[in-house]
């Protein structure tokens, strides 16, 4: 007799006749029944999971029919000599059908895998895993369950199949299959491109086949995937192999390395010489390499393909790094400067990537817009903010003091050989709270001033830019344009050289047209470009200037009307990138018409596409189209265009915050106006992809708005971010903009606007530990919210005044605020917001000790989630104080499930770090149940998604799992 559970479920003889189950819910009750054999399955779940909420009045009696329909199939298959070992019994409320384990291919698949894990011989490992993928015949109950019923049950089976198939690849790479296996992950990748696991093995085996460059390119597809489709960076495991493939380290060799990604970094980390000789430096000189951080920053973005020459520059910051043998104690910091356009950062990339091999603790980047026309430059703490969060620093453990940030930074980076480019930078005290404190760093500068102060008190190498040679020009445009084609014309080409005053942003606007027109003669572009030089004025007296504002003249001439206006608009945007729907509402005009004008704005080099529809500009570039627009746009017109902006941002956060916290009360906004495209998002984790996306942006959004007094769309913007800043952790960042803001919105009589001011700034100066701060706050807003009458924002800051005074200890103060919010709600009719408050109110009768109580409140609140049924964040929260309630009242069972349906609830919406927070209620209940293992499993689960997170919870929760017995 075989059952199987690993594709169609199936029921056959011990001579291997088939016995049909002729109804779909007879085939999913026996994979019930066989997914946990000689388990008694309650008759609840087995209606719940036939008939989902609402069965009919007939279940009950339904459910007996099909059990014995389902008795009578296995006695068939089992046959006369079955001896007792099979049978499908009713034992309470329940039904346990006990069959040999053997006899199910999914527990013949588990033993196997099992099995499999303890063997050392790779090969031997891989044969018997792919024995056990063999036993899979599709997904796992494909002819039983659909839906949610089917995510429900076989979610953690086809990860088990995932896991064990990464197991056979990781042996076989251990096996020296490589070469097999490339074509085999290529189309793996493809399937599961989330998976990181799986692009670190993609990359493994490229390197090991000899394609270093194959393996770059497949991290850099990763990379793309995962920020496009998450917001996310690559995770620490694969940003390792990639450094390691970057730096041919020894780990990666199969003899010193193991399978999976993350070992072989470990290994090769492992395998490092303390010191290493022949890099740059002193001739033979070591060079100490400190222990690598835990997660290696790598920060810097992608070099300009077009480079030549430099090579002396090149060379100069080669003999610059530190090696490790002199006095010094202080960081060897290096200012490149030189023109607008001259290559600056350029260089400075080309020259990074080269070098980061010599700079094993990280690479770390930032644009401080120095010299940005529309954007404010960064500030010093805005940026430390950046870089403590890359180095892995909790938001709550960021000082909110921009001294004790660069203190702190310094005390990160001391011992320890890292590489910071800053990029843009305005002037020396910009980027003074931002240097390292000791020796072994390296900063590189770029700025259009000298920086002298850096040079005379900080010992900064000055490094002056000039202008392309002629030879590198030609080189530049030969590598554009074709060899044969420049060699044709060298005239030509040298005049084009001229005309551009060999400056590489312009050279490269040129080529770009150019080579778009392959039979249009160099020649003749030379005649234009003579042309546009001669019809402009000089631009501060500076011929060079001159020269590529006359390139940029000609480049925008060539324009039709609609990429032009699109053009000179895209200067209102403060950057520092935009994508398709922010330039259709600048414009105007719809998404799809906007799409081919971004394309022909990058074609003709007066943008580029830093990432996946994202288009950037080059300052000079924004400059130039600013003054084209004050000239020919009216003064109302760009007015209109950044209303539409900011109406695009206004109301494309809104949506994003109402997937991501449906149940949770907004703010009402006036319709977006004529001519705005609200980005298309259905789902939280399109939310969340697009909030990081555009976080910068949206800081450069409120700042512009408060200047150019549009205070409406500056206070509703910033209390929108509010949830998604909360939800990330990026507190300081909250702090800062809401207190913007605050001070913008005290210039007008917006009281409303105030008050959810004040209750925004309450929520990110409370995270930050500030909680009386934010009582104050609170409080403020309360009143504020009483004398307008606002009645569903007078409840949500109680509401916010319950999480305070829990914060502070204070059950019996937050419990007179959830009532306080439940009774205007239930005036307001405000639905959603009383389930919350209900929920509330029951958890804190339970901190009181009062479980009857608590039940019956949060039992309330779930039935009213329920009906409602499109807050699964609330519902999820609700149970969880269920299962706590469940718990304190002995009722360990009801309280397990209650968790994991939570968990379910939590994973679906991916609100990760309240999913920790039950895991670890989860991991107490176990422990106080008697099992330390358990408990020990369910800890390390919730303390993965807060090392995730950097989350502060994540080291008393280690402490705990430490002190765990046995």
């Amino acid at each position: 007799m075989k059952f199987r559970l690993l594709g169609p479920v199936e029921l056959y003889t011990d001579d291997g006749q088939l016995i049909s189950l002729q109804r779909r819910q007879e085939r999913l009750m026996l994979a019930m029944l066989l997914l946990d054999p000689d388990r008694v399955v309650s008759a609840e779940r087995l209606i719940g999971v036939l008939w989902g909420q609402r069965p009919p009045a007939t279940a009950r009696a339904t459910l007996q029919a099909l059990i014995s329909r389902v008795r009578k199939a296995v006695r068939v298959a089992a046959g006369p000599n079955a001896d007792g070992q099979v049978r499908l019994l009713a034992l309470g409320e329940g039904y346990r059908l006990s069959v040999p384990s053997e006899s199910v291919d999914l527990h013949r698949f588990q033993r196997m895998v099992e099995g499999a894990r303890i063997l050392t011989d790779p090969r031997r490992r891989s044969a018997r895993l792919s024995a056990a993928l063999d036993l899979w015949r599709g997904p796992a109950l494909a002819d039983a369950a659909t839906g949610t019923v089917r995510e429900r049950l076989c979610g953690g089976l086809e990860e088990s199949r995932l896991t064990a198939l990464l197991d056979r690849i990781d042996a076989d790479l251990a096996a020296g299959r490589h070469r097999e296996l490339v074509s085999e992950l290529a189309e793996l990748v493809v399937d599961h491109p989330l998976q990181e696991r799986l692009h670190g093995q993609l990359m493994l085996a490229f390197y090991r086949s000899g394609r270093r460059a194959d393996a770059l390119a497949a991290y850099r597809d990763a990379r793309r995937l995962l920020v496009t489709e998450l917001g996310l960076e690559p995770g620490p495991s694969l940003r390792d192999l990639h450094a390691a493939v970057i730096t041919d380290s020894p780990g990666l060799d199969p003899a010193v390395g193991s399978g999976s990604g993350a070992a072989v970094v470990t290994a090769a980390a492992g395998a490092e010489p303390s010191t290493a000789s022949g890099t740059p430096g002193r001739a033979g000189s070591p060079r100490e390499v400190q222990p690598p951080l835990a997660v290696v920053p790598a920060q810097l973005p992608a070099g300009v393909a077009a480079f030549v020459g430099r090579t002396a520059y090149l060379s100069r910051l080669d003999a610059l790094v530190p090696d490790g043998t002199d006095e010094r104690h202080d960081p060897t910091i290096v200012t490149i400067t030189g023109t607008a356009g001259v290559g600056k950062t350029s260089l400075a990339l080309r020259w990074a990537h080269h070098a980061r091999r010599w700079f094993p603790d990280g690479q770390l980047y930032t644009d401080l817009r120095g010299f940005d026309p529309e954007a404010t430059s960064a500030s010093p703490s805005e940026v430390l903010h950046a870089f403590l969060h890359a180095l892995q620093v909790p938001a709550q453990r960021i000082p909110a003091m921009p001294a004790a940030q660069s203190s702190l930074f310094r005390s990160l980076l001391a011992d320890r050989r890292m590489l910071i480019v800053l990029d843009n930078a305005q002037n020396a005290d910009q980027v003074r709270p931002l240097l390292p404190g000791s020796a072994g760093s390296m900063v590189v500068i770029t700025s259009r001033n000298r920086l002298s102060g850096l040079t005379v008190i900080e010992g900064a190498h000055p490094m002056h830019v000039d202008l392309l040679t002629t030879g590198e020009a030609r080189r530049l445009l030969a590598n554009r344009l074709g060899a044969e084609r420049a060699a044709a014309e060298p005239d030509a080409v040298d005049e084009i050289i001229s005309h551009c005053s060999r400056l590489p942003l312009a050279l490269a606007i040129v080529a770009a047209r150019a080579a778009a027109n392959p039979h249009f003669p160099l020649t003749v572009i030379a005649n234009e470009l003579r042309a546009a030089r001669g019809g402009l004025d000089a631009f501060d007296g500076d011929e060079t200037f001159t020269g590529v504002r006359a390139v940029f003249s000609w480049s925008y001439r060539a324009l039709d009307p609609r990429a032009a206006r699109l053009f000179r608009l895209l200067s209102l945007h403060p950057g520092p990138d935009i994508a398709a729907p922010a330039a259709a509402s600048l414009a105007g005009v719809p998404v799809r018409e906007v799409r081919p004008l971004l394309a022909t704005l990058t074609g003709a080099h007066l943008l580029f596409e830093q990432s996946p529809g994202r288009y950037g500009s080059h300052d000079l570039l924004r400059a130039y189209a600013s003054e084209l627009a004050h000239v020919h746009e009216a003064a109302s017109e760009r007015g209109q265009a950044q209303r539409r902006l900011f109406d695009h941002y206004l109301h494309t956060a809104d949506l994003a915050n109402r997937l991501l916290y449906p149940g949770q009360q907004l703010m009402s906004l006036a319709a977006p106006g004529p001519g705005v495209a609200v980005a298309e998002l259905a789902a939280p984790r399109q939310a969340v992809a697009w909030f990081a996306s555009e976080q910068r942006v949206l800081l450069g959004v409120i700042n512009q708005a408060a200047e150019n007094g549009f205070d409406r769309h500056t206070w509703q913007l910033a209390g929108i971010l509010t949830t998604f800043f909360h939800r990330c952790g990026l507190w300081h960042t909250m702090a800062a903009t809401q207190q913007t803001v605050v001070t913008a919105a005290s210039r007008i009589t917006d009281s409303a606007g105030r008050a959810h001011l004040h209750r925004s700034l309450a929520v990110a100066i409370a995270a930050l530990g500030r909680d009386d701060d934010a009582q104050a706050h609170l409080e403020f807003a309360l009143d504020q919210f009483r004398e307008l009458g606002d009645a569903n924002s007078e409840a949500d800051t109680h509401m916010g005044l319950v999480w305070v005074h829990g914060r502070l200890g204070q059950p019996e103060l937050g419990l007179y605020h959830a009532e306080q919010a439940l009774a205007l709600w239930r005036k307001t009719g405000q639905l959603s917001g009383q389930a919350n408050a209900l929920n509330n109110i029951g958890w804190w009768h339970a901190h009181l000790g009062h479980y009857e109580q608590a039940l019956a409140y949060c039992g309330e609140a779930l039935t009213l989630h329920r009906e409602i049924g499109d807050d699964r964040h609330g519902e999820a929260v609700t149970l969880d104080s269920l299962g706590f309630i469940h718990h304190h009242l002995g009722q360990h069972d009801r309280a397990v499930a209650l968790y994991e349906q939570a968990l379910e609830r939590y994973r679906e919406v991916s609100s990760r770090y309240y999913e920790s927070r039950t895991l670890t209620r989860l991991g107490e209940l176990h422990l106080a149940a008697g099992d330390p293992p358990l408990a020990g499993r369910t800890w390390r689960q919730a303390l993965a998604i807060l090392d995730e997170l950097t989350h502060p919870d994540a080291d008393q929760l280690r402490d705990r799992l430490a002190a765990l017995p046995g």
